[in-house]
Formats: C-alpha cells, structure tokens, sequence
C-alpha cells in the first residue's frame, strides 16, 4: 500500500471516531501518527498540537493538515484535511436529516448519557499522553501551573494565555535559563 494510502486511510479513521472533539482525538491521533506509524516523533507531536492549538479550527483538523502538509506539501495537506472531514460531514448530514424524528427518542437520550463520560476519559487521556512529552522538568510544571491559573481561575482568554506562556518560554527558555 502507498503511503498517501495509508494516511488518507488513517485520517479517514481518526475523523471517523473523533467523538467528542480534537480533545477526545488527541490519544488516537498520537497513536496513529506517532507511535504506530512514525510519521512524526513524540516533540513534533506536542509541537503539531501546540500549532492546531494556536491556529483557527478544530485540533484534529489542523493536526491532519500538518501532518498531510509534513508528509506530502501542500496538496498532502489539503487531501489529509478532506480525508478527516469527509465521515464527520457524511455523519452529521445523516443526523440532521433524522434528528426532528429521533430527538426524543429514550434509547438516542441513553446513547448520548454513555457516550458524555466516555469522552471525558478521551480527554484525560489525551492530557496524561500530552503531559508526559510536555512535562519533562520544574519549570515546564510552573508554566502548566500558570497557563491552568490563567485560565481555569482568572478565566483569562486561552489564546491569550497560550500567546502569555509562549512569550515567557521564550524569555526564560532563551534567555534566563541559558544564564542560571
């Protein structure tokens, strides 16, 4: 099989079972991308998701637009991104059609109770694949403990607290902890 197969095949999937958002896709995305293909290693990894982060769209979207675009330039990217679009887009088309129908149907209601929980345990461990890459020293601790204050309790915008703690890593990375 060619590798453009291969990782349309792959995003196919990841759009396919990315319930619940970029989030809840983090743990499949780095399954597929880094550790069961290698197409990138685990600093790119945390890197792409910095940048899906950072730049407009859903996470999973952007992180299979860099990775098409690492991997074959722009068209890959471009391919990539359609690739983890197209089940979603089939999907929800298919559930608006038939959502006035269903809406108040009691199994459709328990479907979506399981499914809430399940999601939450996809974030978190999205978070925990995440912090073991990104959470390799004290200061690196420091940062996660300001940019969670910042948003969590000061209820500070994320874009800006992500712009806050790139700008303050790249102080202290660049010029403090060279010095100490």
């Amino acid at each position: 099989m060619s590798l453009l197969t291969e990782v349309c095949l792959s995003f196919l999937k990841i759009g396919a079972f990315s319930f619940g958002g970029g989030y809840a896709v983090l743990a499949l995305l780095q399954r597929e991308v880094v550790e069961g293909r290698g197409w990138i290693d685990p600093d790119g990894f945390v890197n792409m998701v910095a940048i899906a982060e950072m730049t407009p769209g859903p996470v999973a979207v952007n992180a299979s637009t860099f990775v098409g675009y690492h991997l074959f330039g722009l068209w890959g990217g471009v391919l990539c991104t359609a690739c983890t679009l197209l089940i979603p887009f089939l999907l929800t088309l298919m559930i608006s059609i038939c959502f006035q129908r269903f809406q108040n149907n009691p199994t459709l209601k328990n479907a979506l109770s399981g499914i809430r929980p399940a999601v939450i345990g996809l974030i978190a461990s999205a978070c925990v694949s995440v912090g073991k890459i990104s959470l390799v020293d004290g200061y690196s601790l420091i940062f996660f403990g300001i940019a969670l204050f910042m948003v969590w309790r000061c209820k500070v915008n994320p874009i800006l607290t992500l712009a806050a703690c790139g700008v303050m890593g790249a102080v202290f990375y660049g010029y403090v902890l060279p010095l100490l």
